[in-house]
């Protein structure tokens, strides 16, 4: 994954959707937010505190407001992408630069700011959880000796990630090629989103 510098830059990478991406980092600008890079996308802060976040994917792009739960949504336009896993954040989505109501960004922007400046947030739970290991993965274990003794030394939020990655396949074929895709990681004594991480 190349290493993204700056918003310009994160703006060409995504040349089909640059109009409507600088359209939101106009009124994003227009506020007292302060702009940077994290985790390879422009993220938006008040007192280094993470606000929200400009994202552009292949077919929509839209803003990640990180304590998105508190806003109020009046227009029903924020979503949760993650509903098993995603407690805070909301992402506001769009297709077309057409579907951008200026003033309406605006008053969620400013409702966010607001938020974070009252403290609202959601803490990180940072109690133990255990482990629930998926059939497939578990016997993957069990019959390497190898895969056995790298999955052990993960630590227990990396070995979630690859429980939950398993876990979340809806279908076995799926469930399979992710096995597959992961066990190289965990013989590294690497996390499923380590790549991304450092970014």
């Amino acid at each position: 994954m190349k290493k993204i510098h700056s918003v310009e830059e994160y703006i060409e990478d995504h040349a089909h959707f640059s109009d409507a991406l600088v359209l939101l980092r106009d009124i994003i600008n227009a506020t007292e937010l302060s702009e940077s890079i994290k985790w390879n996308s422009p993220v938006y802060t008040l007192n280094d505190k993470n606000v929200l976040g400009l994202g552009a994917f292949k077919n929509h792009f839209g803003i990640w407001f990180f304590n998105g739960v508190f806003l109020k949504d009046e227009h029903n336009l924020l979503m949760n992408t993650q509903e098993e896993k995603t407690k805070a954040l909301r992402q506001m989505r769009f297709e077309s630069i057409k579907a951008i109501d200026k003033n309406v960004v605006l008053a969620y922007i400013k409702e966010a700011i607001e938020n974070q400046k009252l403290g609202k947030e959601i803490k990180p739970d940072r109690k133990t959880k255990t482990v629930t290991i998926p059939e497939l993965l578990k016997t993957a274990i069990n019959t390497n000796s190898s895969l056995k003794k790298s999955f052990a030394a993960l630590s227990p939020y990396k070995q979630r990630e690859y429980c939950e990655y398993i876990a979340t396949a809806k279908r076995d074929a799926t469930k399979l090629t992710r096995l597959e895709k992961i066990k190289p990681l965990i013989l590294q004594g690497l996390g499923l989103n380590d790549k991304y991480k450092n970014c």
